[in-house]
């Protein structure tokens, strides 16, 4: 039976996905590894981790905080791990502030205000140079956090303003639904780590 052109297409999505993820397995461990023990110290030291993303990440951001939070695949003591909000009441409120600045500060104004010396701030974007992603990032530094930016390709313009104690995880793609998914996989990795860290390797079922 003759396969489709549309029946292709869909598969050519599958395979552009997973050669995308055996690239990235490459390129991508060490900073994992990174963002990994820099959230173990931290969250183990007493911190909290702020995570952010605009649009399709914001759905990102809401996981991994309630996969931090909750749990992932194993039972454990939650993690303090809160998504910052970008939706229509916390904007609405924040734009009514005089200082506030618009919508390009909201990420950078919750950060300023829940953030302490010793937390982390996770941002999540497909490509990296969102203004308000940006001013979250500095915001942050301004607090002695650590940031970790989970990015596209190049690491955008966030890869700018990171110090050296900060982590870059760039996916190595272009296609923003391609790095989308990567991000879920990135997230998902992260996750076990800081389980494995903190409970061990699982005992085989």
């Amino acid at each position: 039976m003759m396969m489709s052109m549309l029946e292709q297409r869909i598969q050519q999505q599958f395979f552009e996905s997973a050669d995308l993820k055996y690239q990235a397995a490459e390129v991508l461990g060490r900073p994992i590894e990174q963002a990994a023990a820099a959230l173990v110290a931290g969250l183990t030291a007493g911190g909290r981790l702020l995570v952010a993303g605009l649009g399709a990440s914001a759905s990102l951001a809401q996981l991994v905080a309630a996969e931090l939070m909750g749990c992932f695949e194993r039972e454990r003591p939650g993690l303090a791990a809160l998504a910052l909000g970008v939706d229509g009441p916390v904007l609405s409120a924040l734009a009514a502030l005089p200082s506030a600045g618009g919508f390009d500060t909201v990420l950078a104004r919750q950060v300023e205000t829940l953030g302490q010396p010793g937390d982390l701030l996770l941002l999540i974007d497909s490509v990296g140079d969102h203004p308000a992603l940006l001013a979250a990032a500095v915001a942050a530094q301004g607090k002695d956090m650590t940031v970790i930016a989970l990015t596209g390709r190049t690491g955008g313009a966030l890869r700018g303003v990171l110090s050296e104690t900060d982590v870059l995880v760039a996916v190595p793609h272009d296609r923003r639904v391609r790095v989308l998914e990567t991000h879920l996989l990135v997230l998902h990795c992260l996750c076990d780590a800081i389980d494995l860290q903190l409970l061990g390797e699982q005992d085989p079922a």
